[in-house]
């Protein structure tokens, strides 16, 4: 990794092909995408430095050389605080079950300085070299750690000086109302600016699913914030609790403010039950987000989005506690989702995409997340011939611009 310093301003992305349409030039100004114009190759285009380059020119003109284009890569469900990236390697030794591995994560995370501003910083950076310019992430609020791991990220998405937009979910990972006092501290993370609590399991690990839910939903209701479940549970367990999530959005008026991850259940049920929970959930305005797993039953994609349930791709985990896996390549990951989804046809190859990209604006609190004006500047580019092509080879990332700033070129951060 090359050693951080101040990114390059970008006011002309030359020659790009948003979503491998036709060349254009894209103008930003104020970290906005100003305008969008056809690209002339025969006007003049003095003192242009090409996309591969280590800097932009001092007009802040680049040459993307044409390049494909795609908006900077959303990911939705995210732990930055919990990765040991760039320490010794970690030699796993938790039970394979949600509890043994929160209990391992309890008792080894002080000793690798989770969560640590440095460790976070690594984590981040690994996302932005990826292309990774806008997350949600889930910072464990627990009785030991009381809102310190907020603090350490905001730290670090400060150092990183506008690289990644983040949203903040407080998630209480060592349980609810088995912890007396979490409720608390969910709810000062929301008055203090958290965007939105989180949950977990509220069947299997706090054995009490409507008491759950009740005290998040008093919370969201109170501070006017998100909630974001995980929920692990499966078949008609998990379908149970995601029907309760409806029926409270629905009391409590917060549709669209509600998602849940994982929801391995919605997979898994059969497909009459399946159909009915999924336009359901539309109704209800209730979102998901998935880490594309191996191993589980594949989210129904198409029915979600159908069915207006919008989706979002996210990485987990990387390199933590809980799993050695994880690299922060989100693109990557997006060939996961197409491959566990199924998808061989160029219009779902673009689905995928577009999961990972533009259609996860409303999961970091964005209107819009693409290459038209008005967006936040933030452009991946890409040796590709088409998006389909992108989607099956994740190539290297040639450029990354975030909020109109050159952070990552061929690879390497530069923040």
């Amino acid at each position: 990794m090359t050693t951080a310093r101040t990114p390059e301003t970008v006011t002309v992305l030359r020659d790009v092909r948003p979503w491998g349409g036709e060349p254009v030039d894209l103008h930003v100004a104020d970290g906005r995408i100003a305008a969008v114009t056809p690209h002339d190759p025969a006007a003049s285009a003095p003192s242009v430095a090409p996309a591969s380059s280590g800097t932009a020119t001092d007009d802040g003109v680049v040459d993307g050389r044409g390049l494909l284009a795609l908006p900077g890569l959303v990911n939705a469900h995210a732990h930055v605080d919990k990765s040991w990236w760039g320490r010794p390697w970690v030699s796993y030794g938790g039970e394979a079950t949600t509890q043994g591995r929160i209990a391992h994560e309890r008792a080894h995370r002080d000793e690798l300085g989770i969560p640590g501003v440095d460790v976070t910083l690594t984590v981040l950076r690994e996302l932005v070299r990826h292309g990774t310019t806008a997350i949600r992430t889930h910072v464990d609020v627990d009785l030991g750690l009381g809102l310190r791991g907020i603090e350490v990220v905001r730290e670090a998405l400060a150092a990183l000086d506008g690289a990644v937009h983040a949203e903040i979910v407080a998630f209480p990972q060592d349980g609810v109302l088995r912890r007396p006092g979490v409720l608390d501290l969910l709810d000062a993370a929301a008055a203090a600016g958290a965007e939105h609590v989180g949950g977990l399991d509220p069947a299997s690990i706090d054995r009490d699913p409507v008491g759950q839910l009740d005290g998040l939903f008093a919370i969201a209701e109170r501070r006017g914030v998100g909630i974001d479940v995980h929920l692990h549970d499966g078949g008609d367990l998990g379908a149970f609790q995601v029907e309760l999530m409806i029926d409270r959005t629905l009391r409590a008026g917060l549709q669209g403010k509600v998602n849940v991850a994982h929801g391995f259940a919605v997979g898994e049920v059969p497909p009459s039950r399946q159909a009915d929970l999924v336009a359901a959930m539309g109704e209800a305005g209730i979102t998901m987000t998935t880490v594309a797993p191996i191993g589980a039953a594949p989210l129904p994609v198409h029915a979600l989005r159908a069915a207006g349930v919008a989706v979002g791709l996210g990485t987990d985990g990387i390199r933590d506690l809980w799993s050695p896996y994880g690299t922060g390549d989100l693109l990557a990951l997006t060939t996961q989702l197409a491959r566990l989804s199924r998808f061989r046809h160029d219009d779902e190859l673009v689905t995928a995409a577009r999961v990972a990209t533009s259609d996860a604006a409303r999961f970091v609190g964005r209107d819009v997340h693409d290459l038209v004006v008005g967006a936040p500047a933030d452009v991946v580019l890409v040796d590709a011939e088409n998006v389909p092509d992108a989607v099956v080879r994740a190539p290297r990332r040639a450029l990354v611009v975030a909020g109109g700033r050159v952070v990552a070129r061929d690879g390497d951060a530069l923040v």
